[in-house]
């Protein structure tokens, strides 16, 4: 069926679109589809194995193809460097258009303050394997940044661990802007800094926060190969300095590290790997992984294929096939192949409670009908100064299932970094009343031990188990006002049932038959989406906090009140006990 797209500046341009299965097997949204169709670009069959949503789905975006026609236009211009496309046109592959430069570049919304259309998109994070054209992509978007984005004065910065690396990082570009016949005249190629003084611009790398922060005022930032920064300093300073700007751009663009937990590049890729499964939402950032799954066989060549969206023109089959038969050979050179070119994190740990089985749970919880129900409480206080949690579990006897109720809370003078975090969802999550701001810099027990009080007027407490280890005179004051406070202890062997249970109730539910009803409380839902375990020798697990990609509060909260239900089932038999216990409360 003939379909057209509403676009800004759209020409009267007809073209026949997939159906709606296609393009989403695909991973296009109907806009990009049309604009490779209409301009004679195939539609790429390598989608990525994770993909943010599309910028389009911001409030006011609209689709402007004649902003991709100028960096498809600027990108032409330039020729590549190296191999036998050199001295050719560098025109963009029909995945890089697809996946990069039509959604980064093509949706825009409208901007007050500056009148006029602006990006949406201010960061783009592209994860693929070797030898895909990162360094050119990545140039060709530092150039046109710095001489064609109409922006005066562009400062365009790389950023470079060390001033070694800032050598490599700068010679593609600068060969680029070398090597282009339309540039002669327009550029000027110095040894460590490329400008454009028809519109004052220029681009640099940076192998240090000071040269970073120097004059910085920031339209543009590079991030070569985010994995291997160690010190987030430099990234971090390359991030904030772009506030005066009206459309601002950074751009990483990296291969997989081995997963290691306390890194940029990990920080990055958790918040991408987020947004892709719409924990929160950030329609600024877009964000594309390439990648195996850890179940593909290694060797298959449709393997390959899945990973590396430029298989068979860079890399070429060959080299791929040779990389393979060298990873066959030990344990090492397959960890090796695994990461750099299939885009597999090696070491990352298999999610122990996926977000799909949690939403698929997520039910109807009414508070107001819970009030006289028994609960079981778990309190988290591990993290005065962050997050503190406390969870109620209402063990419904007729259904073997449970309802599961939330308070969270943090301190005022963090939610500015909790905001940084979770992309603007904790001041959202404040405003919804599903997280409580105390006062300063440091959880006030106080607003925590009167929610509890409230709680107990409202509802049958049975138990309200803690962490010893973490015990503070909140808990010594409710065990003194005869609380039923009770030590839940939380190494394996505690843990390891209260969490298989979580997993096997999350697994059973289904929409309409929710286990594990917690009505999609979003700060819950995030600390399960971060949530990481640690595993003895013996397959027995717990709670890891410090292997976590962020808070996981709000589980360690659960985990500690399914111990108490556990413990003290409901009187009538339930799947909570052993088939010949007897049931007393």
């Amino acid at each position: 069926m003939a379909t057209r797209t509403t676009t800004r500046s759209d020409p009267d341009v007809e073209v026949v679109l997939p159906d709606a299965d296609e393009l989403e097997r695909l991973k296009l949204t109907p806009e990009v589809a049309w604009y490779l169709l209409s301009r004679g670009f195939p539609l790429p069959d390598c989608p990525p194995l994770m993909q943010t949503p599309s910028p389009g789905e911001a409030p006011g975006a609209v689709f402007d193809p004649a902003r991709v026609d100028k960096v498809i236009t600027a990108f032409s211009k330039l020729r590549h460097t190296q191999g036998q496309w050199a001295g050719r046109p560098l025109r963009p592959d029909p995945w890089q258009v697809a996946y990069v430069l039509a959604p980064v570049f093509g949706w825009v919304r409208w901007d007050e303050d500056a009148d006029r259309y602006v990006r949406v998109v201010r960061q783009l994070y592209v994860d693929v394997p070797r030898k895909n054209g990162k360094s050119t992509l990545s140039g060709g978007i530092a150039i046109y940044l710095t001489c064609a984005d109409g922006e005066p004065g562009a400062q365009v910065i790389a950023a470079a661990t060390s001033e070694r690396q800032a050598g490599f990082v700068f010679a593609p570009v600068k060969q680029l802007a070398e090597r282009a016949p339309a540039l002669k005249g327009r550029v000027k190629a110095l040894k460590k800094k490329i400008l454009h003084p028809r519109t004052g611009s220029y681009f640099e790398c940076v192998a240090s926060v000071a040269d970073a922060q120097h004059g910085a005022n920031l339209h543009g930032g590079i991030v070569d190969e985010l994995h291997i920064h160690k010190d987030p300093e430099l990234v971090e300073t390359i991030e904030t300095g772009t506030g005066s700007r009206t459309q601002p751009l950074i751009v990483f663009i990296t291969t997989a590290d081995s997963g290691k937990r306390e890194t940029i590049y990990n920080r990055k890729r958790t918040r991408v790997e987020q947004l892709a499964r719409r924990v929160f939402t950030d329609p600024t950032v877009y964000g594309v992984v390439w990648a195996a799954d850890k179940d593909d066989d290694p060797h298959d060549e449709t393997t390959w294929r899945k990973a590396n969206p430029g298989y068979g023109i860079s890399p070429t089959r060959a080299y791929i096939r040779s990389k393979s038969d060298e990873a066959k050979q030990s344990p090492a050179d397959l960890a090796k192949f695994l990461r750099l070119h299939l885009g597999i994190r090696t070491k990352q740990e298999t999610k122990f409670i996926t977000i799909t089985a949690w939403d698929r749970n997520a039910g109807m919880v009414d508070e107001a009908a819970l009030e006289g129900r028994s609960a079981y409480g778990g309190l988290d206080l591990a993290s005065t100064s962050d997050l503190c949690a406390l969870c109620w579990l209402f063990p419904d006897d007729g259904t073997n299932t449970l309802d599961a109720v939330w308070r969270f809370w943090t301190p005022e003078d963090n939610l500015k970094a909790l905001d940084k975090r979770t992309a603007g969802n904790a001041s959202v999550w404040v405003r919804e009343g599903w997280l409580t701001v105390t006062p300063g810099n440091v959880a006030d027990y106080d607003f925590i031990k009167e929610q509890i009080r409230r709680d107990r007027d409202a509802f049958k407490v049975r138990s309200l188990g803690y962490d010893p280890w973490n015990a503070s005179q909140l808990t010594n004051d409710l065990v003194s006002e005869r609380a039923p406070m009770v030590k839940v202890r939380q190494g394996f062997m505690t843990m390891s049932p209260v969490l298989k249970e979580i997993q096997r109730l999350t697994l059973q539910g289904t929409p309409v038959v929710p286990a594990l009803r917690h009505g999609g409380n979003p700060v819950a839902r995030w600390c399960v989406d971060n949530l990481a375990v640690a595993m003895d020798p013996a397959g027995n697990v717990k709670p890891d906090k410090a292997s976590s990609a962020e808070k996981i509060d709000g589980v360690s909260a659960l985990a500690t009140a399914m111990s108490e239900v556990i413990a003290r089932p409901p009187r009538r038999k339930s799947r909570y006990a052993d088939e010949d216990e007897i049931m007393v409360v």
